[in-house]
């Protein structure tokens, strides 16, 4: 049976293809039928061939929406939908997913189309594109670096597929400045955690704010998956702080250089984040009441991949 595609099965089929993988590895990887790799490089690949995840995803739940019609509006349904798209930035397919929740039909289409008609411009002005499509030319990785009883990503139990509870991913977002924001993101509920770091990239600070971020979930952590930054030098000492009694030992695994879709759910959360903090922001100019703030939009956020609930949603679900 076809299943749609998640934007996270897009980054991994992108970043999967520049690498020049067969697309039977690929759809082992994303855990899928063959066939489906090359449907989706088929009808959702660019006119000059080239494949984007971004735009991918957008023309396909654009041509999903023309399926759906809304000839009859209830009343108020296209005020509710423009109040989440300006005051939470939610897709309009994660705005008609939530609201069908409720009982309320809207498709994705017909709030596309208030958008485009908005002449001002302000409604584009909240989605994460702001409408335009816009190619980015990705650049290498950094190399493995000497850090002490590195674990390797394939050295990972099998269980931490993404869909088990309690395997995280780590990341850091910086800016040319010199600061950085450390993010974690739970998997399997893409539930985010980030705070600004006041010490910048230095490995012990990175480890204990870790901890802190990780300590009122910590029996919920059972891997954590990063890159191979030297910020993340420290392992060792954030695996100790998270020891627990009568529970397994947190381990952190590292991903192979060059190969950031095996922490794809971070690397998608990290993209969601620069629609309020953009690349060539001063994160000074971020306080950190605005960093949770945008923490809690973003949890609240409804996922397709969750049934249009939102990672808080399905996290309170999973530990009531």
């Amino acid at each position: 049976m076809y299943h749609q595609l998640t934007s996270e099965q897009r980054y991994v089929i992108s970043a999967l293809l520049k690498r020049k993988t067969s697309p039977k590895e690929i759809a082992e990887e994303i855990g899928c039928h063959i066939s489906t790799v090359y449907r989706e490089k088929s009808r959702n690949a660019c006119k000059d061939g080239h494949y984007s995840a971004k735009i991918a995803h957008e023309m396909a739940m654009e041509r999903r929406e023309r399926i759906v019609t809304n000839s009859r509006l209830k009343p108020g349904v296209m005020i509710k939908a423009l109040k989440l798209l300006k005051e939470e930035q939610w897709s309009p397919r994660q705005i008609s997913g939530s609201l069908a929740l409720k009982g309320l039909k809207i498709s994705h289409e017909r709030i596309y189309q208030e958008i485009r008609n908005d002449s001002t411009g302000e409604l584009a002005s909240h989605t994460r594109h702001h409408m335009k499509h816009r190619k980015r030319y990705g650049t290498p990785g950094a190399h493995v670096r000497n850090i002490p009883n590195r674990t390797s990503i394939h050295d990972r139990p099998q269980e931490a597929d993404g869909k088990r509870f309690g395997d995280w991913e780590m990341d850091l977002i910086v800016d040319s400045y010199g600061h950085a924001i450390l993010t974690l993101v739970e998997r399997s509920r893409s539930f985010l955690l980030m705070k600004k770091l006041p010490h910048g990239k230095k490995a012990e600070a990175l480890a204990h704010e870790a901890y802190r971020l990780l300590f009122p979930w910590r029996q919920y952590v059972l891997t954590i998956t990063t890159d191979n930054g030297g910020e993340f030098a420290a392992h060792e000492l954030l695996t100790k702080l998270l020891q627990r009694k009568s529970l397994p030992d947190v381990k952190v695994y590292f991903a192979d250089p060059y190969a950031s879709w095996q922490k794809g759910a971070v690397e998608n959360i990290n993209g969601l984040i620069r629609q309020y903090i953009p690349k060539g922001a001063n994160f000074d100019d971020f306080s950190d009441d605005t960093i949770m703030e945008i923490q809690r939009k973003l949890n609240r956020r409804p996922r397709e991949k969750l049934q249009f609930l939102s990672p808080i949603q399905a996290l309170n679900r999973k530990i009531s």
